[in-house]
């Protein structure tokens, strides 16, 4: 059922008018979202090769690791020596509205802070594995990140789209169709009623003109 709406050529028009608006904003909303999954998918591929080529990473890593421990014991004063990582920094970009991140470590060429006379190639192995696995998990961060904020936007995207198609454009479809009606009827009306006052006219000339040759 149409909403209560005065049957008017105004309300039509208004309501023509934020049709159009809906219909382009549907538009509009299914380009973002076809846009938006494109980007997705890419990101989902990127994951899953990064996923794989991670998991070797750490496994030789941490492999390194344990024969340094064996060959050195427990290294943890080398560990100590490796100094922190803080040139991790995060930028955006933006995606159909939807922002992404982008991590960026600063690559530099490995540098041994600790000293060589108490450790073996074990460990700078071990260090090496560890320092590729620093960029790669930060990569995978970013790129776990952004498959999250664009599910998220794909969503919400999704809903608006979807309350367009399924209750806004029927709705006002509906009352652009009741205003039409309405004003059809009524000039069907005006129009049955306009006949009806010629042939009384008519009626009325035709008895003038009958009388006045009579007289």
């Amino acid at each position: 059922m149409a909403d209560q709406v005065f049957p008017t050529k105004g309300n039509l028009l208004n309501i023509q008018k934020s049709l159009a608006l809906a219909k382009l904003g549907y538009e509009l909303l299914d380009k973002k979202r076809n846009i938006l999954i494109r980007e997705l998918m890419t990101m989902v591929d990127e994951a899953k090769k990064l996923r794989g080529t991670i998991d070797n990473t750490y496994i030789k890593a941490y492999s390194a690791l344990q024969m340094a421990n064996i060959s050195q014991g427990v290294i943890e004063n080398v560990a100590n020596a490796v100094p922190i990582e803080n040139s991790l920094s995060v930028t955006y970009r933006s995606v159909m509205g939807c922002e992404l991140p982008r991590l960026t470590i600063e690559e530099k060429k490995p540098v041994l802070n600790y000293g060589l006379q108490y450790t073996d190639s074990n460990v700078d192995l071990a260090y090496i594995c560890f320092e590729r696995v620093k960029y790669m998990s930060a990569k995978l961060a970013e790129v776990e990140n952004s498959i999250y904020r664009l599910t998220n936007s794909i969503r919400k995207t999704q809903t608006r789209a979807n309350a367009l198609q399924n209750i806004v454009i029927p709705r006002y479809e509906q009352n652009v169709k009741f205003i039409t009606n309405s004003l059809e009827e009524k000039e069907r009306e005006e129009f049955s009623r306009m006949k009806v006052i010629k042939a009384q006219k008519m009626r009325k000339k035709k008895y003038l003109i009958k009388n006045k040759s009579k007289i």
